[in-house]
């Protein structure tokens, strides 16, 4: 049998709360190695918690050498403030995955809840009851974002051995 291994970096996307989550696949066997939800201080200047942002991706390329980035791609409501701030940390993401030769993976937030879940209509409460299922993870995430990325890097890993390619 083939040793293979690839590991991707998994983000929640936002500049107020970031989910993280770094998962291995080797030899069809995935292991959450680590995850975590970065909290930007709200009394700093955006562009200082955007600066929080990018060190944080650079640091996490940095520190796994993941072969991908996948990133859940953003949903507006109508809060079009809330959106074009999301929206700047996003752009900091991909830069810092594309300045380490990172190849990034969009994927919608059906996409996510359909590969998690079985069903695009998933709540909240179903995606962390499925995402506590399908691996193991050493610590309880605190935060709703920290599954989130979880589930994001999951759907990378089951896209990745089907025929649909992402980019």
């Amino acid at each position: 049998m083939k040793h293979s291994e690839h590991i991707v970096l998994a983000i929640d996307p936002g500049y107020d709360r970031l989910g993280v989550a770094v998962l291995r696949e080797e030899n069809n066997k995935t292991t959450l190695l680590f995850s975590d939800c970065i909290v930007t201080d709200r009394k700093n200047k955006h562009e200082v918690r955007l600066g929080i942002v990018g060190q944080t991706i650079s640091n996490l390329i940095k520190e796994w050498s993941p072969h991908s980035l996948a990133i859940e791609e953003l949903f507006f409501s109508n809060n079009q403030k809330t959106a074009l701030l999301v929206s700047q940390a996003l752009g900091v993401i991909i830069y810092e995955a594309t300045r380490s030769t990172v190849d990034v993976f969009y994927y919608k937030p059906v996409e996510i809840k359909v590969a998690v879940t079985g069903y695009g209509r998933s709540d909240k409460t179903h995606v962390i009851d499925m995402v506590s299922r399908l691996i193991h993870m050493n610590k309880k995430p605190k935060l709703d974002d920290e599954y989130d990325a979880i589930a994001v890097g999951l759907t990378h890993l089951a896209c990745r051995h089907s025929k649909i390619v992402r980019t």
